[in-house]
């Protein structure tokens, strides 16, 4: 009798599984929100992020968008409408602090999960909502500081120096001189090379 109680009491001590303590890799979450509020909740969210210097932890926050086709008066329109309304995605590393940030922002009712215990969306889940998942990591040798030429996108031909590295988002962000005025631009690695 007495090695039953103590195998139930280790079982209880040890925690089921690691994801209850803390993520190490980045997933995506859903939040619900008060229906209206998604656009303020990502905005409020980006700006906490932004604040508290949690790009590492929190890499996007996106209200998922389809286009749909509506007639008025005749005439058809492409309009964008929200996928999911009362629904938010967050791409984070899950642990106290970016719980704390989503559930304690404005308009958030909760994670999507049991208990408000956030879970992660398979890949083939973020598949159906047009989510581009990264088959594979662009390992480049940048560091903050090195000066790099852009070689494809919007700005291909650019020269700039790389101000800060975003490995979760395989961007880098580089001043470009816009109108005279020195301006941000974040840039996929694969768009780059070292000069």
């Amino acid at each position: 009798m007495s090695e039953i109680n103590e195998e139930a009491v280790e079982q209880v001590k040890r925690p089921t599984s690691v994801k209850q303590i803390e993520d190490t890799e980045p997933h995506w979450y859903v939040v619900h929100t008060y229906s209206g509020y998604e656009n303020k909740v990502k905005a409020d969210i980006e700006k906490t992020i932004e604040n508290r210097k949690l790009q590492g932890q929190m890499l996007e926050v996106m209200v998922p968008l389809q286009d749909v086709v509506e007639t008025k008066n005749g005439v058809k329109k492409t309009v964008s409408k929200k996928m999911f309304p009362g629904y938010v995605l967050v791409h984070m590393i899950k642990n106290d602090v970016t719980w704390y940030v989503v559930r304690n922002t404005r308009g958030v009712t909760g994670f999507v999960g049991p208990g408000s215990e956030p879970v992660p969306l398979t890949e083939a889940e973020m598949k159906k909502l047009g989510v581009k998942l990264p088959n594979e990591v662009i390992d480049i040798d940048v560091e903050i500081g090195d000066v790099i030429k852009v070689v494809s996108g919007a700005w291909e031909g650019t020269d700039g120096t790389i101000k800060s590295i975003n490995a979760g988002k395989q961007t880098v962000t580089i001043d470009v001189d816009i109108f005279g005025r020195s301006t941000s631009v974040e840039i996929g690695l694969g768009d780059i090379e070292k000069l």
